[in-house]
């Protein structure tokens, strides 16, 4: 029962459905991590979501992936609590610090444990499906974790399944889902490795999009646009409206020439268009980057950190906005505030949130293409900017978020350790989409039911 656990450093995280605490279980003495599964009135998504997380932890057993303990109920409340092992830190938190910076053998460290870990969930038929920093966990033994499975899913490479393309948070979303694929696999996960690769290796993220028409085209200005032959075989269901007019070069090795030669070759193969052409985790474990010198460093030879996670990041970066706002109204002079350049603004990354917004967003979608001709789409190659309108689902997103400086990023990465952005976008409110679910339903309920992805 909950009872035999006290609370200690309350929330240390957010999940998909649910929110994380640390506690000491009162009887042996250990830290732990509780999940608290948000039921929302029993909405049948939120206990679909749990039960499915629960059966794919069971599933895999591996030393890169976060363990389940157990599972605890609370006398005071419908909650359950899903009942996790803690862990100090999480990468994103890590590498959002300005007094850190990683060398080339802690970046193949933390890479293999991944990539090993992503093996293993391949190797079971999971697909973890939201790989970002803040689901990489990390503990004073420098073990690293993939966590967070609630929006992961079962698949069997052998057997055609839809599967839903709205999921995997938007800075690591793989191009073949924002074109609407619903048959994939394997390669949604390994894509958001070699942005997580490149990222730890460029000491900020490499493709903050704000919305899905502004990531395709940072996707399409790094890694190019994909080939005729591409679009014609994969007759993804949004092809036709994010085709660009124009083909865009793949700069890759360009942007980030500072890159080892070994890292450059894996990213390339990682950060393929065609999902066809990317490295399964097997084969990337095998690959150069591995096998040449320097060689990764032992976990337990990683430096200890103080406690640092994405949330907390999160909360030093509103305290000082909180603090720049305050010193603002204090001067009132009526001068133009110095904006400064210590940090960029955190960029969201709307994420919806699987089965949950999927039917909202087809609508939203067709809204939002019929506004725009194809050519309005994106603009020529040598042109850059924000592109697109924003989703809804970003509404939901911390309110003191302002829109970053373009001036802020650059298109060339070195190994220098710029100010990173904290935080990679929140999730959206099960409650609220369920909410806006009923409404719409009472709205087309005269209208045939389509098969729902999964």
């Amino acid at each position: 029962m909950l009872a035999s656990f006290v609370g200690g450093a309350g929330q240390i995280g957010q999940g998909t459905y649910s929110n994380v605490y640390k506690a000491r279980d009162t009887v042996s003495g250990k830290i732990v991590a509780l999940k608290k599964v948000r039921f929302d009135n029993l909405e049948p998504e939120s206990v679909r979501f749990m039960a499915r997380e629960i059966l794919i932890l069971r599933r895999l057993d591996h030393p890169n992936v976060v363990k389940l303990d157990g599972l605890v109920t609370s006398r005071m409340s419908c909650s359950l609590y899903l009942v996790f092992e803690y862990m100090e830190h999480d990468l994103a938190g890590l590498a959002a610090s300005p007094d850190i910076k990683f060398t080339e053998p802690q970046v193949k460290c933390y890479m293999h444990q991944l990539l090993s870990g992503l093996e293993h969930c391949h190797d079971r038929g999971v697909l973890h499906r939201d790989i970002k920093g803040s689901n990489l966990l990390l503990d004073n033994n420098g073990m690293l974790k993939i966590a967070d499975f609630g929006l992961a899913s079962f698949f069997d490479p052998d057997r055609k399944q839809p599967m839903t393309s709205r999921v995997v948070t938007l800075w690591y979303r793989p191009p073949e889902l924002l074109l609407g694929a619903t048959d994939y696999g394997v390669g949604v996960d390994l894509w958001s490795a070699g942005c997580i690769l490149a990222e730890l290796l460029a000491g900020r993220p490499i493709m903050p999009g704000r919305t899905e028409v502004e990531q395709l085209h940072k996707i399409f200005k790094l890694c190019g646009s994909p080939t005729e032959e591409y679009w014609k075989k994969s007759k993804l269901p949004h092809a036709t409206i994010f085709k660009p007019q124009q083909p865009y070069k793949r700069r890759i090795r360009e942007t980030f020439k500072d890159f080892p030669q070994s890292a450059l070759q894996l990213i390339e193969t990682l950060l393929a268009i065609d999902p066809a052409d990317r490295l399964t985790a097997t084969a990337a474990l095998r690959s150069d980057f591995f096998t040449t010198e320097p060689f990764a460093c032992e976990p337990s030879s990683l430096p200890k950190y103080p406690p640092s996670k994405e949330i907390d990041a999160k909360r030093r970066d509103e305290e000082a906005r909180r603090l720049r706002a305050a010193g603002g109204r204090a001067n009132g002079d009526g001068s133009k505030k110095t904006r400064t350049r210590d940090r960029p603004k955190a960029v969201p990354a709307p994420e919806a949130n699987a089965e949950l917004q999927v039917n909202i967003d087809k609508r939203r979608f067709v809204t939002h293409a019929n506004a725009k001709s194809k050519s309005e789409k994106f603009p020529p190659p040598h042109q850059d900017g924000a592109v697109g309108v924003p989703l809804d689902s970003s509404n939901h997103m911390d309110p003191l978020y302002e829109p970053p400086d373009p001036s802020s990023f650059s298109t060339v990465f070195t190994y220098e350790k710029g100010a990173v952005p904290t935080w990679s976008g929140p999730l959206a409110d099960p409650a609220a989409v369920a909410n806006q679910k009923r409404k719409h339903k009472s709205r087309s309920s005269k209208q045939p039911a389509t098969a729902r992805a999964r």
